[in-house]
């Protein structure tokens, strides 16, 4: 399954330790939706629309309410480059 280029930026941000946070509204739907890089610095490449095609593809999950972050399955669809960690 091939991604876009801004998806692959997006994972290769996540696999280098980034996090994607949500903000709900009052009726517990997703209002907004801001990327993180592992230094704290905010990314504004990520949309709902981004963020719901990444969650659909399996790439990114959260687990106990925590931010998201990437899966297993989003590190197979990730290509590697050299800044990867």
């Amino acid at each position: 399954m091939d991604i876009s280029r801004t998806e692959q930026r997006i994972l290769h941000l996540l696999a280098q330790g980034g996090r994607i946070e949500i903000e709900k509204n009052e009726k517990k739907r997703i209002a907004s939706v801001k990327c993180l890089t592992r230094d704290g610095w905010h990314y504004p490449g990520v949309d709902l629309g981004l963020f719901r095609k990444l969650k659909r593809k399996k790439a990114v999950s959260s687990s106990g309410g925590g931010p998201y972050r990437i899966t297993r399955r989003g590190l197979e669809l990730v290509r590697s480059e050299l800044d990867n960690r």
